[in-house]
């Protein structure tokens, strides 16, 4: 297993999770990573993006100002602070690292469901 997600579950709209994506063979320290979600019956979508420096970060417009990421690469993890959820941020969060331009390391999410 090349990265490792966590933290998903069940919250009411309105409360905050925390997912963390570990890497046992620190894949992620000097790569950058993404957090993807993806809903059944939809396509996966990237909602966070950070460098291996930690800057820049990308937020898809439906999560910008709510979800927040961020890493600590001498931990070799990459996190993805979520508030405010709402329903439609239900889905199965999985994380990716980076080879070059391409996420060539994938986690097996982690499941994140927000009721109303």
């Amino acid at each position: 297993v090349q990265l490792q997600a966590s933290g998903g579950g069940s919250v009411q709209t309105g409360g905050s999770l925390r997912l963390s994506c570990t890497s046992p063979r620190r894949t992620l320290s000097n790569n950058g990573a993404g957090w993807f979600r993806q809903a059944p019956g939809q396509e996966r979508e990237l909602v966070a993006a950070i460098s291996w420096s930690g800057e820049p970060t990308y937020y898809a417009d439906s999560v910008k100002g709510r979800f927040t990421v961020s890493r600590d690469n001498a931990k070799s993890t990459v996190y993805l602070q979520m508030n405010s959820l709402k329903p439609e941020d239900t889905a199965l969060y999985s994380c990716a690292s980076k080879q070059g331009p391409v996420y060539r390391y994938w986690g097996q999410g982690t499941q994140v469901t927000v009721s109303s």
